[in-house]
């Protein structure tokens, strides 16, 4: 069977013009355990942000969920004709993992539907295995099936043929152990369509997906990357990062040239009943209008806004409080999945 590579079809990064953003409304309060309230009005405002420059898909459980969150959007001046609602249940919000992998051929349009299992098996996932079929259907779309565990913030691209990912996650025995790294690595260029795959090792503490390259280390343009950077040498985020920029430093790009890279700093710490979160500025995202960066009401949250600005001139970079959203451990790119234009 042909994969997208054979058939010249392309993952685009991040920061190629999208056609809409595919959201899961946020519903289940296992994952933000007494807290869920909380997170609404920085989730709106996240789709608000994203409606003046895109279209914005989001699955809902139902009518009344629908008439609910149409009202609250409204109400904070949400550019309604972009917004767009599917009653596609969910489990979980987290659509960067559960969601479709769009990939474009000149006037083409498909989806890879990589499993899904929530991170290892760690919690209910079958309504969310169904999205990236539904999502097809609806959209009347091609779909490639390359039967492995995937999820979306475990892998980032440059649109030219590399891509960055983890280890600890895609290594991890609990997504795919009867493969080797050699032949997800084969996975990854034959349904990305990338010929140079980047391996780091290690995510930072409270990442419940046991990695996730999007928390550490993200492309920016085709040739660099912002690698975050812990700088007390007592916290246990410190030597993680550290090698990692080392494997960055070592690495290479599909034409044989260095990564530049762009150091972010970490936040302080988020602690919530004695958990450390996975809080990181490297969890933004990239749309149309704007740059969404998840802030944590630090000194740091400035610092790291001035560095994404002065990258991103042809966007706003827009904050957004995500103390409470980082209860769910996963920020503003794990909650979406960008759909490109042909």
């Amino acid at each position: 069977m042909k994969t997208p590579k054979d058939l010249g079809f392309v993952f685009p990064a991040e920061w190629a013009k999208h056609e809409s953003t595919w959201l899961s409304y946020p519903h289940n309060e296992n994952s933000w355990p007494d807290k869920i309230e909380t997170i609404f009005p920085s989730y709106n405002q996240f789709i608000a942000e994203l409606s003046k420059g895109e279209k914005v898909n989001i699955n809902v459980l139902d009518q009344k969920m629908q008439d609910t969150v149409f009202a609250q959007l409204q109400e904070i001046g949400t550019k309604m004709e972009n917004i767009h609602f599917h009653q596609f249940r969910t489990n979980d919000a987290w659509c960067r993992d559960h969601g479709p992998a769009f990939v474009l051929k000149e006037n083409q349009k498909a989806i890879v539907n990589w499993d899904y299992n929530a991170w290892g098996g760690k919690y209910p996932c079958e309504l969310d295995n169904q999205i990236p079929l539904q999502i097809a259907k609806h959209l009347e779309l091609e779909v490639f099936h390359p039967h492995i565990i995937m999820e979306g913030g475990s892998i980032d691209v440059n649109g030219k043929g590399s891509l960055l990912t983890t280890t600890a996650c895609l290594l991890n025995e609990n997504r795919n152990p009867s493969l080797s790294q050699a032949e997800i690595e084969e996975k990854l260029c034959n349904y990305y369509n990338v010929d140079n795959v980047i391996w780091l090792a290690d995510g930072i503490e409270g990442d419940d997906t046991d990695g996730h390259v999007d928390d550490i280390t993200r492309f920016v343009k085709a040739d660099t990357v912002i690698t975050a950077i812990e700088k007390n040498k007592n916290d246990e985020n410190y030597t993680p990062l550290q090698e990692n920029l080392k494997l960055l430093k070592q690495a290479r790009l599909e034409n044989g040239k260095q990564l530049e890279i762009i150091e972010l700093p970490m936040p302080n710490p988020v602690i919530w009943e004695e958990q450390r979160l996975p809080a990181s500025y490297a969890n933004f995202y990239i749309s149309n209008y704007a740059v969404i960066v998840p802030l944590y009401k630090c000194p740091q949250d400035q610092e790291a806004m001035d560095i994404l600005s002065k990258i991103f001139t042809d966007r706003k970079v827009i904050g957004i409080d995500s103390t409470d959203i980082i209860w769910g451990l996963g920020s503003f790119h794990c909650l979406s999945q960008q759909e490109p234009a042909l």
